[in-house]
């Protein structure tokens, strides 16, 4: 079916070929070199991201194709240059393609996610932003605004240094494997914080810190030591 879409909608689309799974997928990348991947998340053998992983690194754009939401902010995490759920809505599939011809060639999807890594250790840029999947669609957060996270049910509530908040449908759990921890902390079972962001610190049991927008967030007793060590470094 996107292959019909793409000739129908996308004549400058010139498909070279198809695969089922991992393993067919990266030979068939790996001798063809294609300049844009459709990839649906789910394949035969593994995923999207095992795929990506393989054969880093990655020299070709990357459009994902789901049906299901929740891996937005995983694919997004790898830099991909769109994500349409399915069923495939023909205008933005036809955006999406008109991305990839704008986008330079020399684009290397993981480098420029290791070039974003890396670049925490010397602060956060303004212009750092993870995609965050909500019932609305995606918003784009500042990385260096996000004060603390908080989790509620499947949901997690991110709360900005502006005092806005934003209701994300990706777990914290997430959150914590996504975002660096040389930054961001998971104090507690349900909240993340930003070290940064740090006001003060109460003893207690766990203790308590104090964000700079006034909040006091629990430290669970299991993860004090953690907690600590990454503060006192």
């Amino acid at each position: 079916m996107l292959q019909n879409l793409l000739n129908t909608y996308c004549p400058q689309v010139e498909v070279i070929g198809t695969a089922e799974g991992v393993e067919t997928a990266t030979v068939l990348i790996g001798s063809s070199r294609p300049d844009l991947v459709f990839l649906d998340i789910e394949m035969v053998q593994g995923n999207a991201f095992d795929l990506l992983n393989r054969l880093q690194p990655v020299d070709f754009r990357v459009v994902f194709v789901t049906a299901f939401d929740n891996y937005a902010i995983r694919a997004f995490k790898y830099n991909a240059l769109d994500y349409l759920l399915k069923p495939v809505n023909i205008r933005e599939l036809c955006a999406a393609v008109e991305k990839a011809s704008t986008k330079a060639v020399h684009n290397n999807v993981l480098d420029r996610l290791k070039g974003v890594l890396e670049s925490y250790g010397g602060g956060l840029p303004a212009e750092k932003k993870i995609a965050v999947p909500t019932l609305a669609g995606l918003s784009f957060v500042p990385i260096r605004d996000i004060v603390w996270m908080e989790a509620k049910g499947g949901y997690t509530v991110i709360h900005l240094e502006n005092g806005t908040k934003v209701t994300s449908s990706a777990t914290i759990k997430d959150y914590e494997d996504l975002l660096p921890d040389v930054v961001f902390y998971r104090v507690h079972h349900s909240f993340i914080i930003n070290l940064n962001k740090i006001k003060s610190y109460q003893k207690g049991r766990g203790g308590m810190v104090v964000m700079d927008d006034g909040t006091s967030i629990e430290v669970s007793a299991r993860r004090r030591d953690g907690f600590m060590q990454r503060i006192l470094k």
